[in-house]
């Protein structure tokens, strides 16, 4: 008896949910979707030139500067000189690898949704969540450019350069302090001028259409109840 109770209960959740599921998105006409879709692209669009620029000109500025502290530590005879030189290639060579392994694009993103299919309400709906899904992905990418843990790991390395100046190469506490200062502010204008194009896009995107990573206007949200007695186990379902 508990086992059947049990069975009519997921089949009845499992009927509503379909159910729901159906209502919910017959309810958004299709041309919301397709506007939708196109705002969401052209949000992208308009976020890819900053982001680009952003990008590699960071990426190549901390790459020219490794290049070229490298050849001054070859070519320069005085010691101070070639510690100063080694340690800021060190630093700047950590800057352009991070560059590398934390891309700021949405060039791949577009791609995506340029080749996705949108003939029928299906694959228009599903479509739509794939885009949002996207820009959510590069709203976050861009809040954690700006994040405190940013801050801080910048923080710790610079003040780990700073300490291997006076420290381990045994110069004045001066020299350490002006190593830390000068690569804070390196460090501290590269955050400052990422974009935030995209993270503001988003916000006024949810906003508009009470929306978060659902072509669904209006979320439902479920509450779940289970209950036992003796002989079985009832699971009870209330939107």
């Amino acid at each position: 008896m508990g086992n059947l109770n049990l069975s009519r209960s997921i089949f009845l959740i499992l009927l509503v949910f379909q159910s729901v599921s159906i209502l919910a998105q017959n309810s958004i006409p299709d041309s919301l979707i397709h506007q939708r879709i196109i705002e969401i692209e052209d949000k992208l669009n308009h976020s890819k030139t900053g982001m680009n620029t952003w990008w590699y000109g960071w990426l190549g500025a901390y790459s020219a500067a490794t290049v070229g502290q490298g050849a001054v530590f070859f070519v320069s005879n005085d010691k101070a000189t070639k510690q100063d030189m080694a340690l800021g290639a060190g630093t700047t060579f950590l800057g352009a690898a991070f560059q590398l392994i934390t891309p700021l694009s949405v060039d791949n993103d577009l791609k995506i949704l340029k080749q996705m299919p949108d003939s029928s309400k299906s694959d228009q709906l599903n479509k739509l969540a794939v885009a949002e899904k996207l820009f959510k992905k590069a709203s976050n990418a861009e809040k954690a450019g700006r994040s405190w843990q940013i801050h801080a790991l910048n923080t710790t390395v610079n003040l780990g350069s700073g300490l291997i100046t006076w420290l381990v190469f045994k110069r004045s506490i001066w020299d350490g302090v002006g190593n830390f200062v000068l690569n804070s502010v390196v460090t501290e204008a590269q955050i400052w001028t990422q974009p935030t194009l995209a993270m503001k896009d988003y916000k006024d995107y949810c906003r508009k259409y009470n929306s978060d990573l659902s072509p669904l206007a209006n979320k439902i949200q479920p509450e779940y109840f289970v209950s036992a007695y003796p002989g079985g186990v009832a699971l009870r379902i209330v939107f």
